[in-house]
């Protein structure tokens, strides 16, 4: 049976952060803690969302790492605790959202937070007590503002993931003027992050009719603009349509990613200092090639649809017009570029198996499908 979920407030206009407050008065939320990283607070950003909560007792914690661990969540939910937060503020990428949604747990349920991973059975555990949260994205990629799910790196180095709509954010407010001047690196990186979610959800075989669509609508928006975005910051138009190319992609997903995504799960456990963004552009060729045989992609003419969506002639044009794509953004030509070496693959394998994202692929790919996904990729 198909289950489609669409349950958010989403204010989405540049300047849209000015209505913080409104948000959290409609929520319910009068001492919030605002969970964000040092990177954000050093651009203004953090300034721009306090000025925007005039009146209000807030608590800060600026210290989420680039990739969110365990102890980043402890450490918030401390400060939450001590300060008698009653809802949380995320501020910045998917990490600080990511990281407030550990937090939502954390600070409301007892016991390791691995006890809440979707591969470990947790998502039932996570129930209503948890800490209501708005997000405020200052990066196009994740989408995390409209998502049930969070990518953490627990205590025993595994990234894994934890998924429950009671983690879904009360409110999402994106304002695509915090975008404005983000380096054209972290833009790229992040860019075709909501390239692989739309692309990835798409070709996932599970029954979700809205989820196709805004994900198609999502990576022409993507594809049409990602250039634009990352050769000028102060591209308005650019900066607009990238902000709703990531979040169609999170909205899309509930839906299911694949391989791609059980691929950069795995690796940035093993080494948390790759960008999951750029990650995802490197394994985005290779498997759109493993899945193209997949019937349900034959059937449904999947490759044909996403490739009109990104003006391409030809379905097997795709892989190559990523790679082109990543060169053009200055990203990384493969796996070796970013110092990944063949003795981890055993590991790396190890964990796209035991990845949410596995089993939502259009083929299941075996032990050795992952390898050579990752020699193609190097």
């Amino acid at each position: 049976m198909a289950y489609i979920y669409y349950l958010t407030h989403i204010q989405f206009e540049h300047g849209a952060i000015k209505l913080l407050k409104q948000e959290c008065d409609r929520v319910g939320i009068s001492r919030p803690l605002i969970v964000t990283d040092a990177g954000v607070k050093a651009a203004g950003i953090l300034q721009k969302a306090l000025d925007a909560l005039p009146g209000m007792p807030v608590a800060v914690f600026d210290q989420t790492p680039s990739n969110p661990t365990e102890a980043a969540v402890r450490a918030a939910a401390q400060c939450y605790k001590d300060k008698h937060c009653d809802g949380l503020i995320a501020v910045g990428g998917g990490s600080a959202i990511d990281c407030a949604k550990g937090v939502a747990i954390a600070a409301t349920h007892d016991g390791p937070l691995t006890h809440y991973a979707t591969i470990e059975g947790g998502s039932p555990r996570i129930t209503e007590k948890a800490a209501p949260l708005i997000a405020v994205p200052t990066t196009s990629g994740t989408g995390s503002e409209v998502a049930r799910g969070a990518i953490i790196i627990v205590d025993d180095h595994r990234k894994l993931g934890f998924h429950s709509w009671n983690l879904l954010p009360k409110a999402a407010i994106c304002d695509p003027e915090l975008t404005l001047g983000l380096p054209a690196k972290l833009t790229a990186a992040t860019g075709m992050d909501a390239v692989a979610h739309c692309m990835e959800t798409f070709m996932a075989p599970a029954f979700n009719p809205p989820a196709d669509g805004i994900a198609l609508d999502g990576l022409a928006r993507a594809w049409t603009h990602i250039e634009r975005a990352t050769r000028d910051g102060s591209d308005r138009e650019a900066r607009f349509q990238m902000m709703s190319a990531s979040m169609q992609g999170a909205m899309a997903f509930q839906k299911g990613l694949g391989c791609v995504h059980s691929l950069s799960h795995s690796l940035g456990g093993v080494d948390p200092r790759l960008h999951h963004g750029t990650l995802n552009a490197m394994f985005l060729p290779a498997v759109v090639r493993f899945n193209a045989p997949a019937e349900s992609m034959q059937k449904e003419q999947r490759l044909a649809r996403m490739a009109h969506a990104m003006g391409l002639a030809l379905a097997s044009d795709i892989p190559l017009a990523i790679k082109d794509m990543n060169a053009r953004l200055g990203l990384p030509s493969g796996l070796s570029a970013m110092g990944v070496q063949t003795s981890w693959f055993e590991k790396i394998i190890s964990g796209a198996l035991a990845d949410h994202c596995h089993k939502t692929n259009p083929r299941i790919a075996s032990a050795n499908d992952y390898e050579q996904l990752l020699i193609t990729s190097a």
